[in-house]
């Protein structure tokens, strides 16, 4: 006796629960894993400290991270780009960083822990925008004596390589500088201050 065939309908149904069944248990799976992730992101936007390899980083390069629901820049600056921050100062509002912008060990001429890694939240301190870099020291249609920086094209807000703003322009502060701290020679902590750091 010849065996029979389930019919297109059965087969269909059969397909179907086998789908369901199998889709069920990747949700099982898969739920534990994106448990095991949710804490890091939950506690990189509560402000965990994150940490960095600059040890690749070349002048007037730029990395980007977020850190609290704010982006973070970590840039490069060679000698030509700090020799900029003693030049024409008298064109800075706030050139010695008196406003608390910065953490008191970063209220210094390159406002870093390190002249040569420049760490900052490029946020426009006028209406929030995202400024964009500009590293490199030549005349720009917004400044014929650009000596590189940051520019909003939003309404014009330009800083130095510091992120120190300049006067004239509708930005009233620096741009700020989050707590960092350098945990050996090439790894930089975003987020924790130095040791040594008393407060201010």
């Amino acid at each position: 006796m010849a065996e029979e065939l389930p019919s297109p309908s059965r087969r269909r149904f059969l397909t179907g629960a086998a789908t369901v069944v199998g889709g069920a248990g990747l949700v099982f799976t898969a739920v534990p894993f994106l448990g095991f992730l949710k804490p890091n992101v939950e506690a990189r936007a509560a402000g965990a400290p994150i940490e960095v390899d600059v040890s690749k980083v070349a002048p007037g390069q730029k990395l980007s991270f977020e850190w609290k629901g704010s982006p973070i820049w970590v840039i490069g600056r060679g000698e030509k780009h700090l020799e900029t921050l003693e030049q024409r100062v008298d064109r800075l509002r706030d050139p010695d960083s008196e406003k608390p912008q910065q953490p008191s060990y970063a209220a210094n001429q390159h406002r870093s822990v390190s002249p040569g890694t420049f760490v900052v939240i490029p946020i426009c301190t006028h209406l929030g925008c995202i400024p964009i870099f500009y590293p490199e020291r030549e005349p720009r249609e917004f400044d014929d004596e650009w000596l590189g920086g940051f520019f909003c094209a939003c309404h014009g807000a330009m800083y130095d390589m510091a992120g120190r703003v300049y006067k004239g322009t509708p930005a009233p502060l620096n741009l700020e500088i989050p707590p960092h701290r350098f945990k050996d020679e090439h790894t930089l902590v975003i987020g924790e201050h130095p040791e040594d750091y008393q407060g201010g």
